[in-house]
C-alpha cells in the first residue's frame, strides 16, 4: 500500500470487531509515527495506550464517571457557514446509514454513547499535550495522529479519532495517571473493522479542489 492508498482506504471506523492487535504492532507504530514532523523538534505528543487488560480495567473504571465539562472547545461557537453545513451533513449522513431519524433523540444518544466504548474497539490510545505548548504544537500532534493513522491503515489496521474524550479529561488523566500540566486531547480507537456494520460503509464528503485551494 503507497500512502495515496492509504490516505484513501483510511476512514472513522465506528464498529470494531473484537479481534486483537497486539502491544508490539501498536508500539511499532507509535514509533514510526514519530517521525512525524515537529517544529523546533519539540516532540509535543504524549501518548498512553490501553489495550487487553488495561482496556477491560478502563471500561469498568469510567462505568461510573460522570461527564465533564469539556477540556477544550471541541468547535467554534457559533460554527459559521461553511463548516457549520458540513459538520450537519456528516451527522445527517451518519444517522441515515444507522437508520435513526432526526426525532430519536434516544437513538442519537444511543450511538454518541459508543463513543465511551471506543466502538467496541480491542485497543486504543490516549493523546495528550503539556499545556504551555500553543497552536504549533497541536498541529505537530496533528500531523502525529494522521502519520498513525496512515500507518495503521498500511498495517491493516482501523482507527478512529475520538475528540470526544474531551469530556472525560479528569477521569482519563487518572486513569492513565497523566500529569496534571498534560492536558487531553483525543483517544483513539484501533482494532479491525466490522465488515457488516452498515456505519462503516459511510464515506465522507469532501470539498472540490476550487473550494479550498487558490492558486495566486
Amino acid at each position: 500500500m503507497n500512502v495515496t492508498e492509504a490516505v484513501l482506504a483510511r476512514k472513522s471506523v465506528r464498529a470494531f470487531l473484537p479481534d486483537p492487535v497486539d502491544d508490539e504492532t501498536i508500539a511499532r507504530l507509535l514509533t514510526t509515527a514519530s517521525r512525524a514532523p515537529s517544529g523546533g523538534n519539540v516532540q509535543p505528543w504524549r501518548i498512553y495506550v490501553v489495550n487487553g487488560d488495561s482496556m477491560d480495567r478502563f471500561r469498568a473504571f469510567l462505568a461510573d464517571r460522570p461527564v465533564e465539562s469539556p477540556a477544550y472547545d471541541i468547535y467554534p461557537s457559533p460554527l459559521h457557514e461553511p463548516y457549520r453545513s458540513s459538520r450537519f451533513k456528516i451527522g445527517e449522513d451518519m444517522y441515515a446509514t444507522l437508520g435513526i431519524e432526526r426525532e430519536d433523540k434516544a437513538g442519537r444518544l444511543g450511538q454518541f454513547a459508543k463513543n465511551l466504548d471506543f466502538f467496541g474497539a480491542p485497543a486504543a490510545i490516549f493523546c495528550f499535550i503539556d499545556r504551555i505548548m500553543g497552536p504549533p504544537q497541536w498541529s505537530d500532534l496533528g500531523m502525529f495522529l494522521q502519520t498513525f493513522m496512515l500507518l495503521a491503515q498500511e498495517a491493516g489496521v482501523d482507527t478512529c479519532p475520538q475528540e470526544a474524550w474531551a469530556v472525560y479529561e479528569q477521569a482519563v488523566s487518572e486513569f492513565v495517571s497523566a500529569p496534571p500540566e498534560l492536558r487531553i486531547f483525543c483517544g483513539v480507537a484501533i482494532g479491525h473493522a466490522d465488515p457488516e456494520a452498515p456505519i462503516n460503509s459511510l464515506t465522507t464528503d469532501r470539498e472540490p479542489l476550487e473550494v479550498f485551494a487558490t492558486f495566486v
